[in-house]
């Protein structure tokens, strides 16, 4: 879908938000994904292919543009127009909030962990040195099981790799309740009682670990936008 042929503003908006998964990649750069691999990993489920169409749907659309870190990474910014979909994106939230239910087709793991980390990490709970969890999503298929969130205060990060590292606590989660817990809609005592979730390692940590999600998410700052 190129253009409606329409001069309405609702039209040409369309032409960039409704397409699919462009609403989601949005959302992820206001969350402060700026890589290719931090955008993908909020949408575990969409093709690489498909992600790099829609990436560079936007910056012709200037929506968003590419920039080079100091070590020559590739790293995509939002404009000022990007930035100003903030509103639009919170709208969609507070609606889907108010109308629709969640249902076992929206238990994905895997984009729990990636908002924990990147949008709802509570950096005054997080451990003071660099700490490891491992997480095993044990409904997922093998190819989405296996996750690690790696802890460097105040920041904490996604990987799909062991990372190394010695302090480390373990996570053996069933789909639903993680996320149920992860939204605010499952304590963490009830999810452990009953199975759900089980976890292991140094008593600090497995005390700790639920403390460190604000069940929040925020929008980053300004600061992050390419004028």
């Amino acid at each position: 879908m190129e253009t409606y042929g329409q001069y309405c503003p609702i039209a040409r908006t369309a032409e960039i938000l409704a397409e699919r998964w462009t609403p989601l990649v949005v959302r992820n750069l206001l969350f402060g994904a700026t890589t290719f691999t931090a955008i993908a990993n909020g949408v575990p489920t969409m093709s690489r292919s498909v992600l790099s169409s829609r990436l560079r749907s936007l910056e012709r659309r200037g929506v968003i543009v590419r920039a080079s870190s100091g070590s020559g990474a590739r790293r995509y910014l939002l404009t000022e127009a990007g930035y100003d979909l903030a509103t639009t994106i919170a709208a969609m939230a507070e609606w889907g909030e108010r109308w629709l239910d969640v249902t076992s087709d929206h238990h994905d793991p895997v984009f729990a962990l990636w908002a924990w980390s990147h949008v709802q990490a509570a950096a005054c709970e997080l451990p003071t040195t660099r700490t490891i969890v491992e997480f095993e999503f044990t409904e997922e298929p093998p190819a989405r099981r296996r996750w690690w969130l790696l802890v460097q205060r105040p920041t904490t990060d996604m990987c799909d790799h062991d990372p190394g590292g010695d302090e480390r606590a373990w996570v053996r989660a069933r789909s639903g309740p993680f996320c149920d817990w992860h939204r605010g809609a499952l304590s963490w005592a009830a999810a452990r009682r009953s199975g759900a979730i089980e976890v292991t390692g140094p008593r600090e940590l497995v005390r700790g670990l639920p403390r460190w999600n604000t069940h929040a998410p925020t929008m980053p700052p300004r600061s992050e936008v390419c004028a």
